[in-house]
């Protein structure tokens, strides 16, 4: 099995959280922060928007079963690259479109993607490409928060349209 990872934010964790457990060859998916400028940030803390750091999601996968770039046309599709600092209602830098790549090579490949992206979106993409410098695990709430709390409107009104678009558009990628 040859795992890889990387690390995405568009918007509020729990969607991208809720759709990328249903990626057939993805192994895990922690909610997390990164790209910020204080150590051990907190949900609480993050959400002032003043540490810098998105909400973003670690997502590991097997390359045997599914490729990097599979899993960015995924993210691409569920959130709107061109919207700066926010996503529907929720509104900040925390929630930021943001690729943070470990080595050159998954540099290359993230702008590559962004590239492609752009010719498949109107207007300009404002997704960040930045070299990860320290994931932070988010606190356990936050943690496959849909599958936990699917009565919440939030889940049932932002997350699981999400999930439905997903569903259609990606359904050789999905789990059985």
């Amino acid at each position: 099995m040859a795992s890889s990872s990387i690390i995405l934010g568009g918007g509020c964790f729990w969607c991208l959280d809720a759709v990328y457990r249903n990626v057939k060859g993805v192994e895990d998916s922690i909610c997390g922060y990164a790209g910020g400028v204080i150590p051990n940030p907190t949900y609480d803390l993050v959400c002032t928007g003043q540490t810098g750091h998105a909400e973003v999601v670690k997502v590991m996968f097997d390359l045997d079963i599914i490729s990097e770039h599979d899993i960015l046309d995924i993210f691409w599709s569920i959130h709107d690259p061109t919207s700066l600092n926010k996503q529907g209602a929720d509104e900040g830098p925390q929630y930021r479109s943001i690729i943070l790549y470990v080595d050159e090579e998954q540099r290359e490949r993230a702008e590559e993607s962004k590239a492609n992206a752009a010719k498949l979106w109107n207007g300009t993409i404002v997704t960040e490409i930045q070299q990860l410098d320290v994931f932070y695990k988010a606190e356990d709430v936050h943690q496959n928060y849909f599958a936990n709390n699917p009565e919440r409107g939030y889940c049932q009104v932002v997350i699981e349209p999400k999930i439905v678009h997903f569903r259609q558009k990606f359904a050789q990628l999905m789990k059985e």
